[in-house]
């Protein structure tokens, strides 16, 4: 069962892409006392994750920050490596904290998993958005179609702070 709006989110630590390298990031210390926009992709360099949802938030990231946003994040299952090498490839260093769930635990948690097995990729998360308020979930946006950006993509969002 998913996540719903109004429920508080899971505890869980996370790896972090930090300037000085992985690090494990509680979700508590995450989402306590701040808001955060969380968007889930189901794999870095795939085509709709590389072309189409990060490269929004990377152009939509300063006009989130305009409207109190303290994080804007990036959940993926992916390993740190990948993460890293991808924020920088897409422009998000610096901008998009980096999330790896590569066990897809958390995706798991919030009820926004899916299994890719069938085409080579194993359990992934569901492309998502979330606007988080002090731990507490107050927008949710879930694609029906993994291949598509529309609910989850930075506009959609943007216009939901």
């Amino acid at each position: 069962m998913s996540i719903k709006v109004g429920d508080a989110l899971p505890e869980a630590t996370l790896i972090s892409i930090t300037p000085t390298g992985p690090a494990p990031l509680a979700t508590r210390d995450l989402f306590s006392g701040k808001k955060v926009v969380l968007f889930g992709v189901p794999g870095a360099y795939t085509g709709v994750c590389t072309k189409q949802h990060m490269p929004g938030y990377v152009q939509e990231y300063d006009a989130m920050k305009a409207k109190d946003v303290d994080t804007v994040a990036c959940l993926a299952v992916n390993d740190p490596a990948v993460l890293t090498a991808w924020a920088n490839e897409c422009g998000a260093d610096g901008k998009i904290l980096m999330l790896s769930d590569w066990n897809a635990d958390y995706v798991k948690k919030l009820g926004l998993d899916f299994d890719g097995t069938k085409f080579g990729l194993g359990i992934r998360s569901r492309r998502f958005s979330a606007i988080i308020d002090n731990g507490v979930l107050k927008e949710l946006n879930v694609e029906d179609v993994p291949a598509q950006v529309t609910s989850s993509g930075a506009a959609a969002t943007l216009s939901q702070l």
